[in-house]
């Protein structure tokens, strides 16, 4: 298993070019790791930090949360991403981060980042670029709840981490882990855990779809993606780099 901040780095340089010196200053960024237990909130609604939150190990989602607890997850995070890079501009919490799964988490100083980004211009680039990548995502999740059918929200979703999968080493596009119960993928498409259930018994019978907690296999891949209409420029994952 990759060290959380070699994932980080590899995650960067899919959109974005470092020179040597500005890689070793990533790898070496510290924090303290914190092991979360699963349904637990890693960070709060209204909370104010002072780190940035690294995934070492787990499945991580971001949520708005209504007055009566209701939550609605905007986006989901696996091991290797810096889920809440914009705190280090926005250290009160408007959307927090949850543990779907046990997970480790390591807590970032933003003192530390804001040295790596004040230092190296191009560095502060590539975290702004991150930032975006993240809004992209959150972008396309409001038009899949506005705009989309529940069959295209759960094949989109499983579309999305099915690539995200693959471009992080954590598996294919056809075949990778996504630890989520019926009730927290309910909560990240908007709609029942009940209807999520015959969605899944739909996309089964149409594109092969099987989903075992926590594995997804995935046999006809190009179906799938064609009922979520599935665009993968959204994820940004240009492999090389940009310039």
């Amino acid at each position: 298993m990759q060290r959380p901040l070699d994932a980080f780095l590899q995650m960067l340089l899919l959109h974005s070019k470092l020179s040597g010196a500005e890689q070793e200053e990533i790898l070496g960024l510290s924090g303290r790791a914190v092991r979360v237990r699963n349904r637990s909130d890693i960070v709060s609604p209204g909370q104010t930090v002072d780190h940035a939150c690294l995934i070492a190990e787990g499945l991580v989602a971001r949520f708005d949360q209504m007055r009566d607890g209701r939550r609605q997850t905007t986006s989901l995070h696996l091991p290797g991403e810096m889920c809440d890079l914009h705190s280090v501009v926005q250290p009160t919490a408007s959307w927090s981060l949850t543990a779907l799964t046990d997970a480790t988490v390591i807590f970032v100083p933003h003192s530390q980042l804001w040295r790596l980004a004040l230092r190296y211009d191009n560095v502060a680039i590539t975290f702004w670029r991150e930032g975006m990548a993240h809004s992209a995502i959150l972008a396309k999740w409001v038009g899949n709840l506005g705009r989309k059918n529940a069959t295209a929200r759960v094949s989109h979703l499983i579309c999305e981490m099915g690539l995200r999968s693959e471009s992080a080493r954590l598996g294919t596009r056809s075949a990778f882990d996504l630890p989520m119960t019926q009730e927290q993928l309910a909560d990240a498409v908007g709609i029942t855990p009940v209807h999520v259930n015959r969605t899944l018994q739909l996309l089964r019978r149409n594109a092969g779809l099987t989903f075992k907690r926590p594995r997804v296999a995935v046999e006809d891949w190009d179906t799938l993606a064609a009922v979520a209409e599935f665009d993968p420029e959204f994820l940004r994952l240009r492999t090389g780099g940009l310039s």
